[in-house]
């Protein structure tokens, strides 16, 4: 029996699937974000105890936007099995004559958090962005403090480089933070 063709985009492994946005997702990721604002908000300023419908279906709409113009590509990270949407990991994009790289970043809602799945959705985000983007780097960048970040970076494959003092702005003032890198080369075959 042949299997029906995949969607354009869309990875899966270990139960985790990865898909591009739709403005249909607005309400689930309303939802994951209200859920997680107690464990996410403490590293990431866009989730905060007002976090709204509106803000949710801005946001939703921004990443449609950004895939549609080539600026950005936002995957919805959900269970494979059931469909339930457990955050969203993305690639910020910056291509011109001297960068071809993008900046990695990812969230997970609070009841899906420490199984994994955030990891297996960065994996498979950096595989698109080479395979398909042709990216020759990828970074994620978090705070010092911000060990469930550091964690994934680090199980998904990707090489501490540096302490950058004051390298994010965090509630309003420079903190400091560490990249890690991903190139080509230091992917393991799926």
């Amino acid at each position: 029996m042949r299997s029906e063709p995949r969607p354009p985009h869309v990875a899966e492994q270990g139960g985790i699937r990865i898909r591009p946005f739709r403005t249909s997702d607005t309400p689930a990721f309303f939802e994951a974000v209200r859920e997680s604002i107690a464990t996410v908000s403490p590293w990431l300023p866009w989730c905060h105890a007002g976090y709204s419908e509106q803000e949710a279906e801005l946001w939703v709409a921004g990443r449609v936007t950004a895939w549609q113009e080539g600026r950005g590509y936002s995957f919805v990270i959900e269970d494979a099995h059931d469909g339930r949407l457990l955050g969203s990991v993305g690639l910020g994009v910056i291509q011109d004559l001297y960068l071809n790289q993008a900046n990695v970043g990812y969230w997970v809602r609070s009841s899906a958090a420490g199984r994994g799945a955030v990891t297996t959705a960065v994996r498979m985000a950096s595989r698109f962005g080479f395979d398909t983007l042709q990216l020759s780097r990828l970074e994620i960048g978090a705070l010092v403090d911000n060990h469930a970040s550091r964690r994934v970076a680090e199980k998904a494959g990707y090489r501490y480089e540096a302490l950058l003092r004051n390298g994010l702005q965090h509630q309003g003032r420079a903190c400091d933070s560490v990249l890690y890198s991903l190139i080509p080369s230091d992917l393991v075959a799926p």
